[in-house]
């Protein structure tokens, strides 16, 4: 925005130039909430409805309640990998519970087959959840959720799932922000717990474990 005042002048262009001011002011506010809004990226009406809905599981123990089981090891990609097709950027993924009850060939967005824990100070934080449906379910048409198509096929992440089930998934991070971006399958904000039981990923198949 461009504007001049003359010296001397209690006018900008017919208004008052505390007006002014004001006015100026008040857009350049308005923008840079604008901009943090976009940064922050907005929830559209369907993800803020499902993050409303899962907030309770931010208590792990009524998760464990309702069926989502955990898969015990805090799963980490320390460098890019890559599994067949499937790009994981260098980040963390944190502590899959997963609930079986949940699986099948409809997504539900109140009902995701995963929920993802970060270890932060001897507690777990929820900081996704993922949808998940096994490619025998799906078949070769992946499914799509919250306007996204699920990622994948690919091959099951040892340890915590056999290689050989198959499935498409949609990573959603719903309570951390990810550089990454809101669907990437790992966040390089997310950091597991030396602590733990780290669970290092290279993409190949083969992970490396750490436990107390």
């Amino acid at each position: 925005m461009q504007f001049s005042i003359m010296k001397g002048s209690t006018t900008w262009r017919g208004l008052p130039l505390l007006t002014a001011v004001v006015f100026v002011l008040g857009t350049t506010a308005t923008a840079h909430a604008q901009g943090a809004a976009a940064n922050q990226g907005g929830l559209s009406p369907e993800l803020a409805s499902a993050r409303s809905g899962l907030e309770k599981y931010q208590d792990p123990l009524l998760a464990v309640h309702d069926g989502y089981l955990s898969t015990v090891a805090c799963i980490d990609f320390p460098h890019d990998a890559m599994d067949g097709t499937m790009h994981f950027p260098a980040g963390g993924m944190g502590v899959h519970l997963i609930n079986m009850q949940n699986i099948g060939p409809t997504l539900d967005p109140a009902k995701p087959q995963v929920l993802i824990y970060e270890p932060e100070g001897g507690k777990l934080k929820l900081v996704a959840a993922e949808w998940f449906v096994p490619v025998a379910i799906a078949g070769d048409k992946p499914p799509s959720i919250f306007g996204q198509t699920l990622m994948g096929p690919m091959d099951g992440h040892a340890p915590i799932m056999p290689p050989e089930l198959r499935h498409y998934d949609l990573h959603v991070w719903l309570w951390k922000t990810n550089p990454s971006g809101m669907f990437s399958p790992t966040n390089p904000a997310v950091k597991c717990d030396a602590r733990g039981y780290e669970v290092k990923e290279d993409g190949s198949g083969a992970a490396h474990s750490h436990g107390e």
